[in-house]
């Protein structure tokens, strides 16, 4: 079993170079920093354009597996326009390179609650057969397939991103059974996608 301390650092210094080779300038924040893992500046930006970044690192062995635990705090709200993920998905297999995805938090808060909410209520699933809380929610990634080196999407404010998760997700988060969570910004105007 992968030591979650070592998966977590190889996320985020693979997310500060790749990060630095873009023209950012990364800066690692000290454990305890809550939401953020980097602060990183684009120094040519006319606006010197910060950006909030917590990354999400899993391990597997096949990547089209690879989960991402999204506790209560991943599913928060964001606090302001520029708050990012990039979720990191590392093979064990030392020759495969490790995959990112970039997301807005809106983003990812919405795709762990439906992801979750639809696997809870799945129609035809005995009941009492799963009972998860939604803090437990895990995504998958297929679910961030579209974002895939999207390093582009940290110049736009999180209003004006696309939204890049499976068309399904947009039904589903209408559905009463699935849904958004409360404070989400979406459930007052869901965006097209």
């Amino acid at each position: 079993m992968a030591d979650t301390k070592q998966t977590k650092t190889i996320g985020e210094h693979h997310v500060a170079a790749e990060l630095a080779r873009r023209g950012w300038a990364p800066a690692l924040t000290r454990d305890g920093l809550e939401r953020t893992d980097i602060l990183a500046v684009l120094p040519g930006d006319e606006s010197r354009r910060l950006v909030e970044v917590q990354v999400k690192t899993a391990r597997g062995s096949d990547m089209k597996t690879i989960s991402w635990p999204l506790g209560p705090k991943s599913q928060g709200p964001s606090l302001h326009e520029r708050e990012y993920f990039v979720m990191v998905a590392v093979s064990h297999d030392l020759s495969v390179p490790p995959r990112n995805f970039i997301l807005p938090r809106s983003h990812v808060a919405a795709a762990a609650w439906i992801e979750h909410m639809d696997w809870l209520t799945a129609p035809g699933v005995p009941a009492g057969k799963r009972n998860a809380p939604v803090e437990r929610a895990r995504v998958t990634l297929p679910t961030f397939a579209q974002y895939e080196d999207r390093w582009d999407l940290l110049l736009i404010d999180e209003g004006d991103v696309p939204v890049l998760l499976p068309s399904r997700y947009r039904d589903l988060a209408q559905e009463p059974r699935v849904g958004l969570p409360e404070e989400h910004v979406w459930r007052t105007s869901l965006p097209a996608w």
